[in-house]
């Protein structure tokens, strides 16, 4: 999983581990409990500061009472470890907010 320009198949996304995030067709996704919107709101905040940082940008939606994250490697059409990197940076970002991420998760 070193090239970050190298499609994974679906077993090395499983290999992973990631706990909350699926893979729903090119994309990894993921929904996040946030319970209060400022909660959501931080999450955000931080998730756009990791990702600027490693320079690689998920689609976002913040409601109440949940933030939905979906990543995707859009110039190799798929996903990568640039996708399952940042997807641990930010369940770390959850974990330290005490957001829990959501079952059922298929969107």
């Amino acid at each position: 999983m070193s090239d970050p320009k190298q499609k994974l198949t679906p077993s090395e996304i499983s290999d992973a581990g990631l706990t909350g995030w699926h893979q729903v067709e090119e994309t990894l996704t993921a929904r996040f409990a946030t319970k209060r919107f400022t909660t959501g709101l931080e999450f955000v905040n931080r998730i756009g500061a990791s990702a600027e940082d490693a320079d690689h940008h998920p689609d976002l939606t913040l409601t109440y009472p949940e933030v939905a994250v979906t990543l995707s490697s859009h110039d190799v059409g798929g996903i990568t470890s640039r996708d399952i990197d940042l997807a641990r940076i930010i369940s770390d970002h959850a974990a330290e907010l005490g957001v829990s991420p959501r079952d059922g998760n298929r969107s």
